[in-house]
């Protein structure tokens, strides 16, 4: 009898319940919360994570696609039960990440001899051009040579404009060491644009 309790898999409470809708009901109805809610997500923040996965790899495709993989990923792994306040640094971080494996890939592909110039195939289209003066060109550029860790703090600090809290909450170090890796990432990033302006 126990063992029969124990495996029965017992509906939610509430009128659904009371109504005997299957589970198969349930899965649908859970699946349309989790697309409404990742729908509104992508509406709300796509725009400010692409710009961030852009200051990360340098370039609006791979930029876009790191996003595009992020919601996907969230789509198919969504839980109703996911905090709303902490949704929004979870999808941060799952960009971040990607955007490391993008840099990763890049690494190994140097060292094989297959060189991967994204920064001169950057989309040269009037748009982006108009976008991009020449001077965020060089920032960016600068950016993108600093250190993995001063670049992420950077971008989150001062683009992206969160705390010192918030930072480290996402990155998983210390508001010390957010403080301390900005200071030392602005001071690197001062003698790079000063010595190449």
């Amino acid at each position: 009898m126990a063992g029969a309790v124990r495996n029965r898999r017992l509906a939610p409470p509430g009128p659904a319940a009371a109504l005997g809708t299957t589970s198969a009901t349930n899965a649908t109805s859970a699946a349309d919360l989790a697309a409404s809610t990742v729908a509104t997500l992508f509406r709300e923040h796509h725009g400010e994570l692409v710009r961030l996965a852009v200051l990360m790899v340098g370039d609006l495709p791979t930029a876009e696609d790191v996003v595009q993989d992020v919601y996907a990923s969230l789509q198919s792994r969504w839980s109703e039960r996911a905090a709303p306040d902490s949704v929004v640094p979870y999808v941060r971080a799952c960009v971040l990440n990607g955007c490391r494996s993008v840099q990763r890939r890049r690494a190994i592909a140097r060292r094989i001899g297959a060189e991967h110039r994204d920064e001169e195939r950057t989309s040269a289209t009037a748009e982006s051009e108009v976008i991009l003066s020449e001077d965020r060109r060089e920032v960016l550029a600068a950016l993108t040579r600093l250190p993995r860790r001063r670049r992420e703090v950077l971008v989150l600090r001062y683009y992206l404009g969160l705390s010192e809290a918030e930072i480290a909450a996402i990155l998983g170090i210390s508001p010390g060491t957010v403080k301390s890796t900005a200071a030392r990432g602005l001071a690197a990033l001062a003698r790079d644009l000063g010595e190449t302006s």
